[in-house]
C-alpha cells in the first residue's frame, strides 16, 4: 500500500490522500488550498497526480478546504464515484456552486482593475458549469452502511461530529500484495463533544490497523462553550455601547448555524440589546435550508429547544435576517446603527465579508469577531494577529477596528478531545499519520498519543510525501 499526502500536509488546508492498493487509487477529500494567494492559485490549478488515474473519491465532509478543488478534479479527467453521507452531498450542491460563482465575480472585480493597469487577466479556477457536472459524480450513503467501492475495499462511514453530515472514514481492505485483511481509518475532521445542533462525534471503537488523523488543535484547549457564549454577549454590548457593528467572518456551514442559536438563546433571554442581525451570504441562508432538512442528525439539546421555543426554528427570530441579493447586501453598508453582521468566508478570502470590511475595518467603534481557524497567510490569520494594515482587494486598509478572537466555537476537537477519540479504539494502530495541524500542533498532539494512548509509530507527512505501509 502507497499513501501519498496531496494536502493537509502540516498545514490545515487543502486535505487530499491519495491511497493505491491492489492497482486501485483511492482519494480522500479533494479541498481547496488557502493561503497566498499565488501559492494557493497554483497548487488548487495544477494537481499533483493524474485524475482519470483514480478510481474513488471519499468526502469526509462539505468545508471548502475538503471539498473545494472536486470540480477542478473532475475538469481533469476525473469520473469515478465521489461517495460521502447524504447531508454531505446536498451541502456540497449549495457549497462548489457558491464557490465556482464567489470566484468568477471575484475574477471579475480584479480584472477589471487589472485591465486599467494593463496587466494581464486571471481566469476562475472552475466554472459553475464545472460544479453541475461534478455533482453528476455524488452519490450519497448512511452513516454504518458498508459499501464495497473498489473490489476487495469496503467503506463504512462514522458520524465525526464535526458538522452537518460530516464523517470519519473506515476502510476494511483485502491485502493482495500482503496476503492480510487490513483496516484504514481516516478520521476527516473530529468534532467537539456537546457543541449544539449536530451530534457529538463518534469513536472508531474496533480500532484500526493504519490511521490517518487530524491535529488541528493539537496542545491547545477550548474554553467551555458556555464560556464562548458569554464572551459573544460581553462583544456585543460592549460594542452597542460604542454605537458599532459586531462583524463576524464565519463559515457558511456549521459556524454561522451555532452563532446563530447561540445568537437566538441570548434573544430569547434578553441579554443581548435589541439590534438587528444580518446574515449576509447567500451560501449560508441556502445552507440553513439544507440543516432544517437533516433533523435526524440533530442533538437531543436542539430537540428540546424546537419544543419549547415559540418560533420553533432554532436558525429563525426575530430581529435575525438573512440577505441574498447584491442589492440586500450594498444596504448594509449604509447601516449606521449598531448591528451584526455574520458573514462569509471564515477565513476572509473571498465572498461579501471583504466588502464589509473594507467599509468597516477602519472604524475604531466596530469589532472583527473572529470565531474560527485562521490559516497562515490568509487575510483573516493577519487581523488574528494584530497586523495593523492589510490589503482588501489589493487596495490598504488600516486596522482600527477592536479584534476579538473566540475559539470556543471552534467545530474541531481540542487536544483532549482528540485524544480520547483515539484512545477508545481498541486495536492500537501500527502506523498513524497525523495531518490537518500545523508543525507544532501535530508535534504536541504525537507526544501525547505516544505517552498517554501508547501509540508508537507515529508520522507527520510532508507535502506530497509518500509512504509505502508494510504491516508486520
Amino acid at each position: 500500500m502507497k499513501i501519498t499526502f496531496h494536502g493537509a500536509a502540516q498545514t490545515v488546508t487543502g486535505s487530499q490522500h491519495l491511497i493505491e492498493i491492489n492497482g486501485h487509487r483511492i482519494l480522500l477529500d479533494c479541498g481547496l488550498y488557502q493561503g497566498k494567494r499565488k501559492d494557493a492559485f497554483e497548487r488548487n490549478r495544477h494537481l499533483p497526480f493524474d485524475p482519470a488515474s483514480v478510481d474513488v473519491l471519499i468526502l469526509s465532509h462539505a468545508h471548502i478546504d475538503h471539498s473545494g478543488n472536486i470540480p477542478g478534479l473532475v475538469r481533469n479527467g476525473f469520473k469515478g464515484d465521489i461517495v460521502c453521507t447524504s447531508a454531505t452531498r446536498d451541502l456540497s450542491a449549495t457549497m462548489l456552486m457558491d464557490s465556482a460563482h464567489i470566484q468568477e465575480k471575484d475574477v471579475e472585480f480584479v480584472n477589471r482593475r487589472r485591465e486599467r493597469e494593463g496587466k494581464n487577466l486571471f481566469e476562475p479556477l472552475y466554472v459553475q458549469a464545472d460544479v453541475i457536472e461534478a455533482m453528476k459524480l455524488f452519490t450519497g450513503i448512511a452513516y454504518h452502511r458498508p459499501r464495497q467501492i473498489v473490489p476487495g475495499v469496503t467503506l463504512t462511514l462514522v458520524d465525526a461530529g464535526h458538522m452537518l453530515g460530516s464523517a470519519s472514514v473506515v476502510l476494511d481492505i483485502e491485502d493482495k500484495t500482503a496476503g492480510r485483511d487490513l483496516r484504514l481509518v481516516f478520521s476527516g475532521d473530529i468534532g467537539r463533544v456537546g457543541i449544539p445542533i449536530i451530534r457529538d462525534p463518534e469513536p472508531v471503537a474496533d480500532g484500526a490497523d493504519i490511521l490517518l488523523m487530524e491535529s488541528t488543535y493539537g496542545g491547545r484547549f477550548h474554553e467551555p462553550y458556555e464560556d464562548s457564549e458569554k464572551a459573544l454577549e460581553r462583544i456585543i454590548r460592549e460594542t452597542y455601547k460604542r454605537g458599532g457593528m459586531v462583524i463576524i467572518p464565519a463559515f457558511a456551514v456549521g459556524r454561522t448555524q451555532q452563532l446563530v442559536y447561540s445568537l437566538h438563546k441570548l434573544f430569547n433571554k434578553r441579554d443581548i440589546p435589541q439590534m438587528p442581525i444580518y446574515v449576509d451570504s447567500p451560501l449560508a441562508t441556502n445552507v440553513t435550508e439544507v440543516f432544517r432538512m437533516h433533523p435526524e442528525v440533530y442533538d437531543a439539546e436542539i430537540r428540546q429547544f424546537l419544543q419549547n421555543d415559540a418560533d420553533g426554528n432554532p436558525f429563525g427570530f426575530d430581529n435575525l435576517h438573512y440577505t441574498r441579493s447584491v442589492d440586500e447586501s450594498k444596504e448594509l453598508n449604509f447601516l449606521r446603527e449598531p448591528a451584526i453582521i455574520i458573514s462569509a468566508s471564515g477565513m476572509m478570502e473571498a465572498g461579501r465579508i471583504l466588502h464589509h470590511l473594507r467599509n468597516r475595518i477602519d472604524d475604531p467603534a466596530n469589532t472583527i469577531l473572529i470565531a474560527g481557524w485562521q490559516a497562515p497567510d490568509t487575510l483573516g490569520r493577519q487581523i488574528m494577529d494584530g497586523k495593523p494594515v492589510v490589503k482588501i482587494f489589493g487596495e490598504e486598509r488600516q486596522v482600527r477596528a477592536h479584534v476579538e478572537t473566540q475559539l470556543g466555537f471552534s467545530g474541531h476537537a481540542d487536544h483532549n478531545e482528540l485524544l480520547a477519540w483515539a484512545g477508545a479504539m481498541q486495536k492500537r494502530p501500527s502506523r498513524t499519520f497525523l495531518v490537518h495541524g500545523e508543525p507544532e500542533a501535530s508535534a504536541a498532539l504525537a507526544k501525547s498519543l505516544q505517552s498517554d494512548v501508547g501509540l508508537h509509530r507515529i508520522d507527520m507527512p510532508a507535502m506530497h510525501e509518500t509512504f509505502e505501509v508494510n504491516l508486520t
